[in-house]
């Protein structure tokens, strides 16, 4: 029962961290078509989902490699650093859709 507050409160910072980026600033509709602004806005938040769930993957990683390595169960932090790994690698992808989806909008307004 000791793990369950911890487990608590990276939920509570995941959900945190998952409202802060799928609430922030979304690109602005500009003139020209539709179609181009749908796609923008598409991969703008598809990125922002991912690297929302990244966040998420990271957290739960840090606390395996945590509780790994204070209960000495190597598998459980090996697994953890693995987590973290992902999540990185999820979080840059996001990256790179929302920057396409800027790209896309910025593009629409030239």
């Amino acid at each position: 029962m000791k793990a369950l507050p911890w487990v608590l409160a990276g939920m509570g910072a995941g959900a945190a961290i998952a409202y802060v980026m799928l609430n922030g600033p979304q690109p602005q509709a500009a003139t020209g078509p539709n179609a181009f602004e749908r796609a923008a806005g598409r991969a703008w938040f598809w990125g922002s989902k991912t690297r929302a769930g990244a966040a998420g993957r990271d957290a739960v990683g840090r606390l395996k490699e945590g509780l790994g390595r204070v209960t000495g169960d190597r598998k459980l932090a090996e697994e953890g650093i693995a987590d973290q790994a992902i999540g990185g690698v999820q979080d840059a992808v996001g990256a790179v859709a929302q920057a396409t989806g800027e790209t896309i909008h910025n593009l629409n307004r030239a």
